[in-house]
């Protein structure tokens, strides 16, 4: 999975082409969905190992990783940059975002049989669109009868072409699911995407709360009221609470 070093600027503004501006404040977050879901499936009380790459900057990634519990034996450091965004935010919360996938591009098909090897059939492999080689993550993995997660996001339209068929449990949002399906209406997009590819689907609604499917059974679930102080990483979390209590 990806791990990112978040580079935060607060601003008056969102910079425009061709001028320079000063930020009153830069704030540095690890992030990147490999990592977030790592740490929600190990709070959760999995046994986790991350796999991936990092650059030379990447040792807070591994610090706040192993800090949570999680095993950072297969994630190799590399020359380079790791995995970053340059995201700047606005006095009103609006934010313009630049991501870089340094590191966790680099991730070649040897590199997976190399840490799938130490991996057996039943065990999990949750993957999500931040990284290279995730075709042959899914080939490798469903060969060896893991377990397959997949989280498609950010969505591009190449994931299409993958094997989707070898994946167990499929996680999207909304906005992934219209654009995975070419649906709209959630009860649509859960059965279109069971139909095309024969896998259970987790649907998240935001403020509408989940659903699920998996061929038998369609289920739906609200969320709990809350006060929201920041929704960063919400979806990640949630993914590894549910997939841990699935499991």
């Amino acid at each position: 999975g990806s791990l990112n070093i978040d580079y935060v600027y607060s601003l008056d503004h969102l910079v425009l082409p061709g001028e320079t501006i000063s930020s009153n404040r830069r704030d540095i977050f690890c992030g990147g969905k490999g990592l977030n879901q790592s740490i929600a499936f190990a709070k959760a009380g999995a046994k986790v190992y991350q796999a991936g790459k990092v650059g030379q900057d990447g040792k807070l990634l591994l610090d706040v990783l192993e800090r949570h519990g999680v095993d950072c034996s297969y994630v190799q450091t590399i020359e380079g940059a790791s995995g970053h965004t340059i995201i700047q935010v606005d006095r009103k919360g609006e934010n313009s975002i630049i991501l870089y996938g340094g590191a966790n591009r680099m991730i070649t098909p040897e590199d997976v049989t190399e840490v799938l090897s130490h991996f057996t059939a039943g065990d999990v492999v949750v993957l999500q669109n931040e990284i290279s080689s995730l075709k042959e993550i899914i080939l490798q993995a469903h060969d060896k009868g893991m377990k397959i997660i997949f989280n498609p996001a950010p969505f591009e339209q190449k994931l299409l072409e993958y094997p989707l068929e070898y994946i167990d449990l499929l996680i999207v949002n909304e906005v992934e699911g219209g654009q995975c399906s070419g649906k709209t209406e959630p009860k649509e997009i859960l059965t279109t995407l069971y139909n095309r590819y024969h896998t259970a689907v987790l649907l998240t609604l935001g403020k509408e709360g989940a659903m699920y499917y998996d061929g038998d059974d369609m289920e739906s679930h609200p969320i709990y009221p809350s006060n929201v102080v920041d929704t960063t990483a919400a979806g990640d979390t949630f993914t590894g609470y549910f997939s841990n209590a699935l499991l």
